[in-house]
């Protein structure tokens, strides 16, 4: 396997001057296509912005980071948009517009993806609703869902243009055991039947088995983990 992501002395900060707060530090990652990666670690240790950065939601400041073979640290606006039309992203809230329903939740996603426009948006968005147990609500608004199940939407809403990339930050963190793992599952089963790879941020030790490998931050500098639990 080839990497995917690759990270060399990769630091980050917030703030300027005598408020400047490094949250990163000389990160060194590769993530190869088709692994599930987790990553856990103590709050506050920098996990979030990591992922951000591998997202291309925040400009690299420092150090090098390579995403899909292109150079993020001084890229375009214009490039990291491009680059953002590859990865999927699955947050701890679903973020579901309440005002639409499942089917058009996914299918607006998929409208800003061009080579989808001559196809059935609507049949693609319930077909990949049904692949994630929802084939009897795609017609539900998400009012109408559990808390299951509004993230089983976002899961179909980020994998529907076949991402070549799938974040996810904390997805289980307000699920019940069950929920969390079916959650995690469909996320484990669908991105092997795409061949794309996911990085995943988490507490929650009941999935860390889903994993290829598990990576720990503590203090924002990637580490081995304790002996005595590799979440906080």
């Amino acid at each position: 396997m080839s990497p995917i992501i690759t990270a060399q002395k990769l630091s980050h900060h917030f703030g300027e001057g005598r408020l400047q707060k490094q949250v990163l530090f000389d990160i060194d990652l590769e993530i190869n296509s088709g692994e599930i990666v987790i990553l856990t670690g103590p709050s506050g240790s920098g996990k979030t912005t990591l992922l951000t950065l591998l997202g291309g939601l925040r400009a690299a400041q420092s150090g090098s980071l390579k995403i899909l073979d292109q150079e993020i640290l001084g890229a375009s606006k214009r490039a990291l948009i491009k680059l953002r039309r590859n990865i999927g992203y699955i947050f701890q809230a679903h973020n579901l517009l309440s005002f639409l329903t499942a089917k058009q939740n996914v299918r607006m996603s998929l409208e800003l993806h061009p080579h989808f426009l001559g196809q059935d948006l609507d049949a693609v968005a319930s077909d990949m609703l049904t692949a994630v147990g929802l084939g009897e609500r795609i017609d539900y608004y998400p009012a109408e869902l559990s808390g299951g199940q509004r993230q089983r939407v976002a899961i179909a809403r980020s994998l529907a243009s076949h991402p070549k990339i799938v974040l996810a930050d904390e997805p289980t963190a307000a699920l019940d055991k069950q929920s969390g793992r079916d959650v995690v599952e469909i996320m484990q089963r669908l991105a092997k039947e795409q061949g794309c790879t996911i990085l995943l941020v988490t507490h929650d030790n009941r999935i860390l088995d889903i994993a290829d490998r598990t990576l720990y931050m503590e203090d924002g500098m990637l580490m081995k983990p304790p002996s005595l639990g590799l979440a906080a």
